[in-house]
């Protein structure tokens, strides 16, 4: 098709030209030295991109100078050949060589040169190479996560080292069907606009002030959180664009000097506000309930997990939750201290937004019906899964989700895949003796310092919180190295829980480090309010601060609450 449309337009061109001879008066056109076969990749209009080359022929009108235009005449007389336009080479499909080559290799070393451990079974080994590759893939991205995962779990059924049913078990796992349905879940929120409307209603009652303001955000987030397990769909569905439009009603726009006034503040509070918001519940995040699913491959189970979630989690993240807009007010203060027109748009928005609909009603009930069940189904025998699958069905019942909504979540369908295919290695290698091992080894290290459980606990969370940096993904983290974190704890003496359910809560914090942490970290640094530095700058201060408050706050809760 590209080889018949340049020949058209040189057949356009030439003709063109020779009608030029005939009719001095008319446009000559000019053919193109060169059309991009990519265009989509030039930062510049191309001829193939311009809306002008798809209505009609590019031409230029006579030119006023007689003398070029009795040049252009005569240079048209004499036809010279054209040469055929040389397009440039198409981008590469498949996978990155580079990503590829290495995170192949990472499985190769570990299978043929590293030393197998006489404690060690060929298969355990062997799979171990793989899950070594597989988790390099997911770090370089040599592919999409989903394909890459998919890849390695391949890899494990044509080298024999497991068969099919066992590769695939993970994928009835209730814990990553319960995230999927969280997905489901999320889009019913941004699809009635409920949340958009919670929201709202806290920026009428709390915005008269930039602090309020923000105040009233975060709160409205933490309520919101459970029932819409996905921060990145409260970032990007709810609360990103009430920012946007209160930052530009009151003139700080994005990419600009003014986007201080008010957005950037906004913006990094929220930002900041969400980690704390995730780790408060259970379901507020998909990668929480990812954490439970690989303690439970360990032996740490957590009888009544919603409950013995939040409790763990409230005291401590409920003062960051205080905190967080008030130091960032002071490091990082807003131009403008006073929103007086912030209610009066919130209202009038509320006005625009008419009564709460029935969709909106439903998804109330059907929300409160599976938070309930969470709280109190295991008394009932009612698992979380089932729960989440029974407001799903009122759902598509009553139709506030159609199916449609479901097959075009595709983040649902992708995480799926690749969580059960972590999940599902994971759980072999605990099978196989891998974690044992490995746990055992990093054991004795510590124990060559003479580290006490508490200190041993203290190093080993804040490696698994800064390690993150070199992460693009919580849930790829989670299964990369939660279980592995998780086996050192416990070989070190930290009592189970409060082990497993640390690094769950760290796996939230970390997500506002860089503007690559987490998906809300993409969706709110590309609103263009806060710079690359600050990003780093405020993730840092904010990280040390949330260790203060949850190493002390929640050192002393936790005691007081049996965990250790």
């Amino acid at each position: 098709m590209e080889s018949l449309a340049l020949q058209s337009l040189s057949s356009s061109c030439s003709l063109s030209s020779r009608t030029s001879l005939l009719h001095r008066s008319r446009p000559i056109c000019k053919s193109p030295s060169s059309i991009p076969s990519n265009p989509a990749s030039h930062p510049i209009p191309t001829l193939r991109s311009s809306p002008l080359f798809l209505s009609k022929p590019i031409v230029f009108s006579s030119f006023p100078n007689p003398r070029k235009s009795q040049f252009s005449i005569q240079a048209s007389s004499s036809p010279q050949p054209q040469k055929s336009p040389s397009p440039n080479p198409s981008p590469l499909q498949g996978a990155k060589p580079i990503p590829l080559i290495i995170s192949i290799a990472v499985g190769v070393i570990v299978r043929f040169f590293v030393p197998k451990p006489v404690e060690v079974t060929p298969q355990a080994w062997q799979l171990l190479s793989i899950f070594l590759s597989t988790i390099a893939g997911l770090i370089l991205s040599p592919l999409p996560v989903g394909a890459w995962a998919f890849l390695g779990l391949t890899t494990s059924i044509v080298t024999k080292t497991l068969p099919f049913t066992t590769a695939f078990s993970a994928f009835t796992s209730e814990v990553i069907w319960l995230i999927v349905i969280s997905f489901f879940f999320a889009r019913g929120f941004v699809k009635t606009g409920l949340g958009d409307r919670i929201a709202t209603y806290f920026v009428k009652w709390w915005g008269k002030s930039t602090l309020g303001l923000s105040y009233g955000l975060t709160i409205s987030e933490a309520l919101i959180a459970p029932a819409m397990p996905s921060t990145t769909a409260r970032a990007g569905g709810v609360f990103l664009p009430i920012i946007k439009s209160l930052a530009i009603s009151a003139g700080s726009k994005p990419n600009d000097p003014s986007k201080k006034k008010l957005g950037s503040y906004l913006v990094q509070s929220q930002f900041q506000s969400s980690a704390n918001s995730s780790a408060l519940f259970l379901t507020a995040a998909a990668q929480n309930l990812l954490c439970l699913k690989l303690a439970e491959e360990l032996g740490v189970v957590v009888s009544s997990p919603w409950v013995s979630w939040f409790k763990a989690a409230s005291l401590p993240a409920l003062v960051a939750l205080l905190v967080t807009p008030l130091v960032l007010y002071m490091l990082y203060p807003p131009e403008t201290k006073d929103t007086p027109e912030a209610p009066a748009l919130a209202a009038k928005k509320l006005e625009n937004m008419g009564p709460v609909t029935n969709n909106e009603w439903i998804m109330v009930g059907a929300m409160l019906l599976a938070v309930s069940l969470w709280i109190f189904g295991d008394g009932l025998g009612i698992p979380s899964v089932v729960a989440a699958m029974i407001g799903l069905s009122i759902l598509l019942l009553l139709g506030v989700l159609d199916w449609e909504d479901c097959l075009s979540e595709k983040s649902a369908w992708d995480t799926l895949a690749w969580f059960a295919v972590l999940v599902g290695m994971a759980g072999q290698l605990t099978n196989l003796g891998i974690v044992t091992w490995m746990s055992g080894s990093v054991a004795k290290f510590l124990m060559s310092f003479s580290l006490s459980w508490p200190a041993a606990f203290g190093v080993l969370q804040v490696a698994y919180f800064f390690i993150h940096y070199l992460f693009a993904s919580q849930t790829g983290h989670v299964g990369a190295l939660y279980s592995a974190f998780l086996a050192m704890h416990l070989a070190a003496g930290v009592p189970g829980m409060l082990a497993a359910l640390a690094l769950a809560y760290n796996t939230n914090l970390f997500g506002a480090i860089t503007h690559y942490s987490s998906g809300q970290a993409a969706v709110y640094y590309g609103a263009g309010y806060i710079d690359l530095p600050d990003v780093f700058k405020m993730g840092f201060v904010m990280a040390l601060i949330n260790a203060v408050i949850w190493g002390i706050v929640g050192s002393f809760w936790w005691k007081f609450l049996g965990l250790y």
